[in-house]
This record gives structure tokens, sequence and C-alpha cells, in this order.
């Protein structure tokens, strides 16, 4: 499921959501969404998304002069969790056989590389942040026999070098940006995926959906969150009473 809102400058912004795996026109369907509030091929637009794959070829797709970023939310949350695993480093231990070093010093090396990583992703240079990350791995390698999440940790850190390593060319001057006033995250969005998705898709619910109810209910919960949905009822059934116009006069004067 692919779920965004588009946030024009000078009217209500609108969200939308969608199967892709089962719309058959996804990329008509977001691109008629962007049309109807407003974007032109001639006008600046700014996407920012997580920088999966499948979205990011989206955005392509619907306006290839436009700014593609890397959001900033995400970046953090993957340099959170990292910076949470080596703080569990500090309470592990060295293999006996090893040179001696200390743990302290050890995690101390990885946090400040972490810590460079972060400042100079947040400056817009990707190249720096990933000299300095690449000081993380062969340091962590002395916590491979005595820590017990060494795997977990292992595999985070290869995966958020080839995260930077296939996004490089979407990471910004994030502190710049930010200067300005302007938006860096995406982070006002997860209140509408929580909206559209967290409520009904929720393995708590013990549902099992398919593509078609899955894609079909996003499109309710998207016309509900847009306002939109009497009105598409409306285009439907011309003939159709909201439920205040149906009652009695005497009821609407009491009320």
């Amino acid at each position: 499921m692919i779920v965004g809102k588009a946030v024009p400058t000078k009217r209500a912004a609108k969200c939308f959501g969608f199967v892709q795996s089962y719309d058959e026109k996804p990329k008509r369907r977001l691109y008629d969404v962007l049309s109807s509030q407003g974007m032109q091929m001639n006008q600046d637009v700014f996407f920012m998304s997580d920088g999966e794959k499948t979205v990011r070829e989206l955005q392509l797709y619907l306006n290839p002069r436009a700014k593609h970023v890397l959001d900033w939310f995400h970046i953090t949350m993957r340099i959170t969790v990292l910076g949470q695993f080596l703080k569990g480093l500090r309470h592990s231990k060295l293999p006996e056989d090893a040179a001696p070093l200390a743990v302290t010093g050890l995690v101390d090396e990885m946090e400040r590389a972490l810590g460079s990583t972060k400042w100079n992703l947040w400056h817009g240079c990707p190249g720096r942040a990933l000299e300095s990350f690449s000081d993380i791995y062969p340091l962590s390698c002395n916590f491979a026999e005595t820590y017990p999440k060494y795997k977990a940790l292992e595999k985070l850190v290869r995966e958020f070098q080839r995260y930077i390593e296939n996004n490089r060319h979407m990471v910004i001057n994030y502190g710049q940006r930010w200067r300005e006033g302007l938006v860096i995250s995406t982070a006002f969005v997860e209140s509408l995926v929580n909206s559209l998705l967290g409520k009904r898709f929720t393995k708590k619910q013990q549902m099992q959906w398919t593509h078609r109810g899955a894609h079909l209910l996003l499109q309710t919960r998207t016309r509900v969150v847009n306002g939109e949905l009497e009105a598409t009822f409306r285009e439907w059934y011309p003939g159709m009473k909201a439920a205040n116009d149906a009652q009695p006069e005497s009821l609407r004067e009491a009320a």
C-alpha cells in the first residue's frame, strides 16, 4: 500500500492511498490527485519520501523535473536505532584473547563516528557521512563473539550504509532548509498513515485482507479524511438526501 499527502501552498491538503499491485493504473491515479491539487509540469514540486524504489519511480513518472529529497525523519529514525545498539555494547565484554582495548573507548569511537555521520548528512554531505560511517563496522567486529545482538547490529550497519549510498543524490542541506522555515521531514504524514492504515490493517484486528478489499477500503478512508465521501455518493446517486435533509421540518426546528 502507498499512502501520502499533497500539500499545495494555496489550498487545502489532500491525502491519497492505493494498493499498487491491485490498482490497474496507479501512476494515473496519483497523477490525477496531484493535478486536482494544481500541479503543472512547469511548476516547482518538492517530493519527499523514505527513498523506497517504488515510490521514487512513481515520483519520477509524475514530474521528472521535480526535486526529490530523502526524508530527514527516516534518516534520524535509523540513526537512533543504531545509537541504541551502541549503548548496548557498553554492557558487553571483549574476547579474552583480544588486544587490550577498553570497551568504553571503542564505543566512544563508534558513537563519535555515528554523530559525525548525522552531522554531515544534516549539512548535505553524504560522501563525508559515508566516510565517517565506514569506521563503525570494523570497530564493531571486536564484539562479534561477545555481544548477543551482534548479528542484528551488523545487519543494521550494512543496511544503513546501502540506504545512504542508494539515496545520496536525494540528500540535501537539511540544516539550511530548516533555518529557512521549510519542511525537511514527512513526520507530519505519520498521523495520516495511522489514520488510513493503523486502525484497520493492524495485526491486532486479527483480520486478513485481500488486495481488492484493502484497496477499496483505502478509497473510502481517503474520501472520509478529505471530506469527499458525501459528494462522491451524491455523484453516484443524485437523488440521495443527507440525514439532515430527511428529517421532518418540526425536528429540524427543534434541533
